[in-house]
């Protein structure tokens, strides 16, 4: 039940391939380079160099926003584990007294 099944070999009878003379390889003379083509540089106009800056401002605050919002949770998190440490010292202390 537990042993592998294998297919069975094929059974095709094994093809044979005629040796043939194998012509000599020409000799290759390399292509000439092609010319590097003159691409145009990015030129920015007043107008797409001001929606850059925009963009870029715009990523920046939302970036910030974001961070500074992590940083307030964590802040918050800090705090309430803080005042419940607190609390339940208190509380541990007011009934060690009592016994």
């Amino acid at each position: 039940m537990l042993t592998p099944k294998y297919p069975r070999p094929d059974t095709a009878p094994a093809a044979t391939i005629p040796a043939t003379e194998v012509p000599a390889p020409a000799p290759t003379v390399p292509a000439p380079a092609a010319p590097l083509a003159s691409r145009p540089a990015v030129q920015l106009t007043p107008g797409s160099a001001l929606a850059l800056a925009a963009g870029g401002g715009a990523v920046v605050l939302v970036v910030g926003a974001v961070l500074v919002s992590m940083l307030l949770a964590v802040a918050i998190t800090g705090v309430s584990v803080a005042l419940v440490a607190v609390v339940l010292r208190l509380l541990l202390k007011d009934l060690a007294q009592q016994r």
